[in-house]
C-alpha cells in the first residue's frame, strides 16, 4: 500500500534533482523496455516531466506518476 507521504518523499526527490540528468526506463510490453534519456523540467503534485531531446533542436515532453516511480513500472537513474 503506497502512503500518500510516500509520494510527498519522491515528489520532493525529484524536486532536488530538477533540472539535471536523468534516465527513464519503462515496460513497453512483449519484453520491450523504452528508455528514455532527459531531465527533470517540472514537478507537479502527481506527475513529473522529462525533457527529452530526441535530435538536435527536437525536444519530447513525456510524463511519469510518482507511483510509477514508487510501484517501479519506471526505474530511476541518475
Amino acid at each position: 500500500m503506497i502512503i500518500s507521504s510516500d509520494i510527498e518523499l519522491c515528489r520532493k526527490k525529484f524536486e532536488e534533482i530538477k533540472g539535471k540528468k536523468v534516465v527513464l526506463k519503462t515496460n513497453g510490453g512483449r519484453k520491450r523496455i523504452i528508455t528514455y534519456v532527459g531531465e527533470v523540467d517540472y514537478c507537479y503534485p502527481n506527475v513529473f516531466t522529462v525533457k527529452c531531446e530526441r535530435n538536435p533542436g527536437e525536444f519530447t515532453i513525456v510524463s511519469f506518476s510518482y507511483v510509477d516511480v514508487l510501484t517501479r513500472t519506471v526505474r530511476v537513474g541518475i
